[in-house]
């Protein structure tokens, strides 16, 4: 998977008008930012080990505990610092088990998804759930929060970052909501083909 997707972030290459190499930034909480873990084991880290030797750049922009308010508010100094080509926008778990409105979240997630179209670069959605025990309204409203923003933006969604790994509590420290280094390589496989597919110049040229 690795290789393929690193034949399609350099076919796209040319597509990127942000960068002269392809550019990949994290914008993510600390699902994204190795909590708990040594930085070099998290999921971010893995991807850039594999894209390196490639020239392909990989930036983590996540901060531990960001909302997507905290995220909406630093998103144009992020994309002026860094440029990226592409960003993955792995926001909204803090939101949701602080019980935040699902509307302010869904907005906060448009102006994030606003911003980074105007850097010309291109967003990639990757969605969050929540524990059941936040009543069964709330959650799924959540959940939908994702799916429906990728589909009126048209842009790239990883329908749920923990698929195959909220269900195992072995895959999870002691608090239960990061996972294990372990789970990590898991985490990246749910990340790298829609990534690969966003990275296709067929579909960046659509957007």
């Amino acid at each position: 998977m690795a290789a393929l997707l690193i034949a399609t972030l350099m076919c796209a290459h040319a597509k990127a008008p942000a960068s002269t190499t392809p550019r990949v930034m994290v914008f993510g909480d600390s699902l994204s930012a190795a909590y708990g873990i040594q930085a070099g084991q998290g999921w971010v880290a893995l991807m850039a080990a594999a894209l390196k030797s490639d020239g392909v750049e990989v930036i983590n922009a996540s901060i531990s505990g960001e909302t997507t308010r905290g995220g909406m508010a630093r998103i144009k100094t992020d994309l002026a610092q860094h440029r990226p080509t592409h960003v993955l926008i792995a926001l909204g778990a803090n939101d949701g088990l602080r019980g935040l409105p699902v509307a302010d979240t869904r907005k906060n997630l448009q102006a994030i998804v606003d911003a980074v179209k105007l850097a010309d670069a291109w967003p990639v959605l990757i969605g969050i759930q929540i524990p059941p025990n936040y009543g069964p309204d709330y959650t799924s409203q959540f959940a939908a929060i994702y799916s429906s923003l990728a589909k009126a933006q048209k842009i790239p969604l990883v329908p749920f970052l923990l698929d195959g790994i909220a269900d195992n509590l072995d895959f999870f420290q002691a608090d239960r909501l990061h996972p294990t280094a372990e789970a990590q390589p898991k985490i990246l496989q749910n990340v790298l083909p829609v990534l690969a597919r966003a990275m296709k110049p067929a579909k960046t040229a659509a957007r």
